[in-house]
Protein backbone atom coordinates (compact mmCIF):
# COMPACT_ATOMS: atom_id res chain seq x y z
CA UNK A 1 0.00 0.00 0.00
CA UNK A 2 1.21 3.48 -0.85
CA UNK A 3 -0.39 6.89 -0.56
CA UNK A 4 1.89 8.80 -2.88
CA UNK A 5 -0.80 9.13 -5.52
CA UNK A 6 -3.88 9.25 -3.34
CA UNK A 7 -5.88 12.41 -2.91
CA UNK A 8 -7.72 11.53 0.29
CA UNK A 9 -6.71 10.60 3.81
CA UNK A 10 -6.40 6.86 4.39
CA UNK A 11 -7.95 5.61 7.65
CA UNK A 12 -6.78 2.36 9.20
CA UNK A 13 -7.62 0.48 12.41
CA UNK A 14 -4.72 -1.40 13.95
CA UNK A 15 -5.17 -3.67 16.97
CA UNK A 16 -2.46 -4.87 19.35
CA UNK A 17 -1.79 -8.50 18.43
CA UNK A 18 -1.01 -11.16 21.03
CA UNK A 19 2.58 -10.92 22.20
CA UNK A 20 2.97 -7.24 21.26
CA UNK A 21 1.93 -5.89 24.66
CA UNK A 22 4.43 -3.38 26.00
CA UNK A 23 5.85 -2.58 22.58
CA UNK A 24 6.45 1.01 21.52
CA UNK A 25 3.58 2.46 19.48
CA UNK A 26 5.81 3.50 16.57
CA UNK A 27 7.29 -0.02 16.41
CA UNK A 28 3.82 -1.58 16.49
CA UNK A 29 2.72 0.59 13.57
CA UNK A 30 5.96 -0.08 11.67
CA UNK A 31 5.36 -3.83 11.97
CA UNK A 32 1.75 -3.46 10.81
CA UNK A 33 2.55 -1.03 7.98
CA UNK A 34 5.64 -2.49 6.40
CA UNK A 35 5.54 -0.04 3.49
CA UNK A 36 5.98 2.92 5.85
CA UNK A 37 9.24 3.91 7.50
CA UNK A 38 9.41 4.17 11.26
CA UNK A 39 10.50 7.80 10.86
CA UNK A 40 7.35 8.55 8.86
CA UNK A 41 5.17 6.85 11.46
CA UNK A 42 6.89 8.61 14.34
CA UNK A 43 6.17 11.95 12.71
CA UNK A 44 2.59 10.87 12.01
CA UNK A 45 2.08 10.11 15.70
CA UNK A 46 3.63 13.43 16.79
CA UNK A 47 1.39 15.25 14.30
CA UNK A 48 -1.75 13.81 15.89
CA UNK A 49 -2.59 11.15 13.31
CA UNK A 50 -3.22 8.33 15.79
CA UNK A 51 -6.24 8.07 18.11
CA UNK A 52 -7.16 5.45 20.69
CA UNK A 53 -10.28 5.48 22.83
CA UNK A 54 -11.13 8.99 21.70
CA UNK A 55 -7.73 10.35 22.79
CA UNK A 56 -5.07 11.58 20.41
CA UNK A 57 -1.77 9.79 21.08
CA UNK A 58 1.30 11.94 20.44
CA UNK A 59 4.09 9.94 22.09
CA UNK A 60 5.80 7.50 19.66
CA UNK A 61 7.43 5.73 22.64
CA UNK A 62 4.10 5.05 24.39
CA UNK A 63 3.80 1.40 25.37
CA UNK A 64 0.76 -0.33 23.91
CA UNK A 65 -1.62 -2.38 26.05
CA UNK A 66 -3.47 -5.67 25.53
CA UNK A 67 -6.76 -5.24 23.68
CA UNK A 68 -5.97 -1.70 22.49
CA UNK A 69 -6.70 -0.57 18.96
CA UNK A 70 -5.55 2.53 17.17
CA UNK A 71 -7.26 4.60 14.48
CA UNK A 72 -4.50 5.76 12.13
CA UNK A 73 -5.11 8.59 9.66
CA UNK A 74 -2.51 8.79 6.91
CA UNK A 75 -2.84 12.06 4.99
CA UNK A 76 -2.48 12.20 1.25
CA UNK A 77 1.12 12.81 0.32
CA UNK A 78 2.12 15.98 -1.39
CA UNK A 79 4.30 15.86 -4.49
CA UNK A 80 7.37 13.87 -3.46
CA UNK A 81 9.60 16.33 -5.28
CA UNK A 82 8.60 20.00 -4.84
CA UNK A 83 9.26 22.12 -7.89
CA UNK A 84 10.91 25.53 -7.98
CA UNK A 85 8.56 28.50 -8.22
CA UNK A 86 9.43 32.13 -8.84
CA UNK A 87 8.36 33.53 -5.47
CA UNK A 88 10.16 36.69 -4.26
CA UNK A 89 12.52 36.18 -1.33
CA UNK A 90 13.86 38.79 1.07
CA UNK A 91 17.41 37.43 1.37
CA UNK A 92 19.24 38.72 4.44
CA UNK A 93 22.39 36.62 3.98
CA UNK A 94 23.58 33.99 1.55
CA UNK A 95 26.80 32.07 0.98
CA UNK A 96 27.76 28.72 -0.54
CA UNK A 97 26.41 26.77 2.44
CA UNK A 98 23.31 28.50 3.72
CA UNK A 99 20.73 31.22 3.18
CA UNK A 100 18.92 33.43 5.69
CA UNK A 101 15.60 34.92 4.60
CA UNK A 102 13.08 37.28 6.18
CA UNK A 103 9.83 35.36 5.71
CA UNK A 104 6.64 37.37 5.25
CA UNK A 105 3.46 36.43 7.09
CA UNK A 106 1.25 34.21 4.97
CA UNK A 107 4.05 32.14 3.43
CA UNK A 108 4.04 28.45 4.34
CA UNK A 109 7.52 27.02 4.91
CA UNK A 110 7.23 23.63 3.22
CA UNK A 111 4.63 21.68 1.19
CA UNK A 112 2.02 19.80 3.18
CA UNK A 113 -1.58 18.70 2.71
CA UNK A 114 -3.56 21.86 1.98
CA UNK A 115 -0.46 23.72 0.80
CA UNK A 116 1.11 21.58 -1.94
CA UNK A 117 3.04 24.47 -3.49
CA UNK A 118 3.61 28.20 -3.25
CA UNK A 119 5.82 27.61 -0.21
CA UNK A 120 9.20 28.84 0.94
CA UNK A 121 10.67 25.50 -0.19
CA UNK A 122 9.39 26.09 -3.72
CA UNK A 123 10.94 29.56 -3.65
CA UNK A 124 14.27 28.24 -2.31
CA UNK A 125 14.50 25.58 -5.02
CA UNK A 126 13.99 28.24 -7.69
CA UNK A 127 16.52 30.54 -6.04
CA UNK A 128 19.21 28.01 -5.10
CA UNK A 129 18.80 25.49 -7.89
CA UNK A 130 17.82 21.82 -8.04
CA UNK A 131 20.87 20.83 -5.98
CA UNK A 132 18.79 21.77 -2.93
CA UNK A 133 16.48 18.82 -3.64
CA UNK A 134 18.74 16.21 -2.07
CA UNK A 135 19.43 18.00 1.21
CA UNK A 136 17.63 17.03 4.40
CA UNK A 137 14.67 15.12 2.98
CA UNK A 138 12.61 15.08 -0.19
CA UNK A 139 9.70 17.22 0.95
CA UNK A 140 11.61 19.66 3.14
CA UNK A 141 14.89 20.26 1.30
CA UNK A 142 17.22 22.56 3.19
CA UNK A 143 14.79 23.19 6.05
CA UNK A 144 16.23 22.93 9.57
CA UNK A 145 13.53 24.85 11.48
CA UNK A 146 10.15 26.38 10.81
CA UNK A 147 8.02 29.44 11.37
CA UNK A 148 4.25 29.24 11.38
CA UNK A 149 2.55 30.40 8.19
CA UNK A 150 1.33 33.61 9.81
CA UNK A 151 4.49 34.38 11.76
CA UNK A 152 6.97 36.65 10.00
CA UNK A 153 10.71 36.90 10.41
CA UNK A 154 14.11 35.28 10.11
CA UNK A 155 14.68 31.71 9.00
CA UNK A 156 17.87 29.90 7.95
CA UNK A 157 18.01 27.08 5.41
CA UNK A 158 20.91 24.85 4.40
CA UNK A 159 22.26 24.63 0.86
CA UNK A 160 24.60 21.67 1.39
CA UNK A 161 24.47 18.40 3.26
CA UNK A 162 27.23 19.28 5.76
CA UNK A 163 25.59 22.64 6.47
CA UNK A 164 22.26 20.93 7.06
CA UNK A 165 23.84 18.52 9.52
CA UNK A 166 25.69 21.30 11.35
CA UNK A 167 22.65 23.55 11.66
CA UNK A 168 20.40 20.70 12.73
CA UNK A 169 22.87 19.81 15.48
CA UNK A 170 22.82 23.37 16.79
CA UNK A 171 19.02 23.43 16.94
CA UNK A 172 19.06 20.04 18.66
CA UNK A 173 21.68 21.23 21.16
CA UNK A 174 19.71 24.47 21.75
CA UNK A 175 22.66 26.70 20.95
CA UNK A 176 20.81 28.79 18.36
CA UNK A 177 19.77 32.24 19.60
CA UNK A 178 16.20 33.14 18.70
CA UNK A 179 14.17 36.13 19.81
CA UNK A 180 10.62 37.05 18.86
CA UNK A 181 8.60 40.24 19.19
CA UNK A 182 5.11 39.39 20.41
CA UNK A 183 2.16 41.71 20.93
CA UNK A 184 -0.04 40.18 23.62
CA UNK A 185 -3.33 40.97 25.26
CA UNK A 186 -3.07 42.33 28.78
CA UNK A 187 -0.06 42.88 31.00
CA UNK A 188 2.02 39.82 31.98
CA UNK A 189 2.87 39.60 35.66
CA UNK A 190 5.72 39.38 36.44
CA UNK A 191 7.10 41.67 33.76
CA UNK A 192 9.83 39.15 32.98
CA UNK A 193 9.98 35.43 33.55
CA UNK A 194 9.91 31.94 32.14
CA UNK A 195 6.99 29.82 31.00
CA UNK A 196 7.51 26.09 31.35
CA UNK A 197 5.07 23.37 30.39
CA UNK A 198 5.20 20.30 28.19
CA UNK A 199 3.58 20.85 24.80
CA UNK A 200 1.73 18.19 22.83
CA UNK A 201 -1.33 17.74 20.69
CA UNK A 202 -4.53 18.86 22.35
CA UNK A 203 -6.61 15.83 23.31
CA UNK A 204 -9.72 17.83 22.38
CA UNK A 205 -8.56 19.11 18.99
CA UNK A 206 -5.67 17.37 17.27
CA UNK A 207 -5.11 20.38 15.00
CA UNK A 208 -4.09 22.42 18.05
CA UNK A 209 -1.23 22.16 20.50
CA UNK A 210 -1.67 22.50 24.26
CA UNK A 211 0.25 22.52 27.52
CA UNK A 212 -0.05 18.95 28.76
CA UNK A 213 0.06 17.78 32.36
CA UNK A 214 0.90 14.31 31.07
CA UNK A 215 2.88 13.53 27.95
CA UNK A 216 3.98 16.15 25.48
CA UNK A 217 7.52 17.41 25.08
CA UNK A 218 9.50 19.68 27.39
CA UNK A 219 9.19 23.35 26.44
CA UNK A 220 10.49 26.59 27.92
CA UNK A 221 9.95 30.18 26.80
CA UNK A 222 11.65 33.17 28.42
CA UNK A 223 10.03 36.60 28.08
CA UNK A 224 10.60 40.21 29.06
CA UNK A 225 8.25 43.19 28.81
CA UNK A 226 9.33 45.94 26.43
CA UNK A 227 6.34 48.28 26.05
CA UNK A 228 3.05 48.47 27.92
CA UNK A 229 0.32 50.16 25.92
CA UNK A 230 -2.20 52.35 27.67
CA UNK A 231 -3.01 51.01 31.11
CA UNK A 232 -2.03 47.49 30.23
CA UNK A 233 -4.61 46.57 27.61
CA UNK A 234 -1.79 45.24 25.43
CA UNK A 235 1.94 44.68 25.77
CA UNK A 236 4.91 44.21 23.47
CA UNK A 237 7.20 41.53 24.87
CA UNK A 238 10.31 39.76 23.67
CA UNK A 239 10.31 35.97 23.79
CA UNK A 240 13.43 33.81 23.64
CA UNK A 241 13.14 30.09 23.04
CA UNK A 242 15.05 27.43 24.92
CA UNK A 243 13.17 24.72 23.02
CA UNK A 244 11.47 24.71 19.64
CA UNK A 245 8.07 23.04 19.87
CA UNK A 246 5.22 23.51 17.42
CA UNK A 247 3.37 26.79 18.16
CA UNK A 248 5.43 27.08 21.36
CA UNK A 249 5.23 30.83 21.96
CA UNK A 250 1.56 31.00 21.04
CA UNK A 251 0.64 28.07 23.27
CA UNK A 252 2.71 29.23 26.25
CA UNK A 253 1.41 32.80 26.14
CA UNK A 254 -2.18 31.59 25.85
CA UNK A 255 -1.50 29.30 28.81
CA UNK A 256 -0.66 32.29 31.04
CA UNK A 257 -3.78 34.11 29.78
CA UNK A 258 -1.91 36.59 27.58
CA UNK A 259 -2.42 35.23 24.05
CA UNK A 260 -0.76 36.78 21.02
CA UNK A 261 -2.91 39.50 19.47
CA UNK A 262 -4.57 38.31 16.28
CA UNK A 263 -4.13 34.62 17.10
CA UNK A 264 -7.64 33.27 16.59
CA UNK A 265 -6.50 29.67 17.18
CA UNK A 266 -5.25 30.25 20.72
CA UNK A 267 -7.59 32.94 21.99
CA UNK A 268 -6.03 36.11 20.61
CA UNK A 269 -9.16 37.42 18.90
CA UNK A 270 -10.72 40.82 19.57
CA UNK A 271 -13.42 40.43 22.19
CA UNK A 272 -15.66 43.34 23.21
CA UNK A 273 -13.67 44.08 26.38
CA UNK A 274 -10.38 44.00 24.45
CA UNK A 275 -11.79 46.24 21.74
CA UNK A 276 -12.95 48.74 24.33
CA UNK A 277 -9.59 48.65 26.09
CA UNK A 278 -7.43 49.43 23.03
CA UNK A 279 -9.82 51.77 21.24
CA UNK A 280 -11.64 51.69 17.92
CA UNK A 281 -8.69 52.52 15.67
CA UNK A 282 -6.41 49.85 17.11
CA UNK A 283 -9.23 47.29 17.15
CA UNK A 284 -9.92 47.94 13.48
CA UNK A 285 -6.25 47.45 12.67
CA UNK A 286 -6.10 44.18 14.62
CA UNK A 287 -9.11 42.91 12.68
CA UNK A 288 -7.28 43.64 9.41
CA UNK A 289 -4.05 41.88 10.43
CA UNK A 290 -5.37 38.44 9.52
CA UNK A 291 -2.45 36.90 11.40
CA UNK A 292 -0.89 36.63 14.84
CA UNK A 293 1.23 39.63 15.85
CA UNK A 294 4.42 37.59 16.19
CA UNK A 295 7.74 38.31 14.48
CA UNK A 296 11.03 36.38 14.58
CA UNK A 297 13.37 39.34 14.86
CA UNK A 298 16.69 37.81 15.97
CA UNK A 299 18.53 34.72 14.75
CA UNK A 300 22.07 33.84 15.79
CA UNK A 301 24.16 30.71 15.24
CA UNK A 302 27.65 29.49 14.41
CA UNK A 303 28.29 29.04 10.72
CA UNK A 304 28.16 25.24 10.34
CA UNK A 305 31.25 25.14 8.10
CA UNK A 306 33.49 28.06 9.10
CA UNK A 307 32.47 28.32 12.76
CA UNK A 308 31.99 32.08 12.40
CA UNK A 309 29.39 33.58 14.74
CA UNK A 310 26.50 34.96 12.71
CA UNK A 311 23.70 37.12 14.04
CA UNK A 312 20.85 38.73 12.13
CA UNK A 313 18.09 41.13 13.14
CA UNK A 314 14.84 42.04 11.40
CA UNK A 315 12.79 45.15 12.20
CA UNK A 316 9.05 44.90 12.73
CA UNK A 317 7.30 44.51 9.37
CA UNK A 318 5.03 47.40 8.32
CA UNK A 319 1.81 45.89 9.69
CA UNK A 320 3.25 45.33 13.17
CA UNK A 321 5.12 48.64 13.20
CA UNK A 322 1.78 50.33 12.48
CA UNK A 323 0.14 48.31 15.25
CA UNK A 324 2.79 49.49 17.72
CA UNK A 325 2.27 53.09 16.67
CA UNK A 326 -1.52 52.96 16.90
CA UNK A 327 -1.51 51.15 20.24
CA UNK A 328 0.96 53.76 21.48
CA UNK A 329 -1.32 56.69 20.71
CA UNK A 330 -3.30 55.89 23.82
CA UNK A 331 -0.14 56.38 25.90
CA UNK A 332 2.37 53.82 27.07
CA UNK A 333 4.76 53.04 29.81
CA UNK A 334 7.58 50.52 29.96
Amino acid sequence: MTDETKTKTTSLDIAVPPGAEGERLDRLLANALSDRSRTFLKRLIEDGGVVSGGETIVEPSRKVKPGESFAVSIPAAVDAAPQGQDIPLDVVHEDDDLIVVDKPAGLVVHPAPGNPDGTLVNALIAHCGDSLQGIGGVRRPGIVHRLDKDTSGLLVAAKTGPAHGGLTAQFTDRTVERAYAAFVWGLPNPAAGSIEGNIGRSPRNRKKMAVRTAGGREAKTNYITETVFGTGAATLIECRLETGRTHQIRVHLAHIKHPVIGDSVYGGGTTRPRKAAIGEEAATLVAKLNRQALHARLLGFAHPITGETLSFESPLPPDLALLARILGTSGNRG
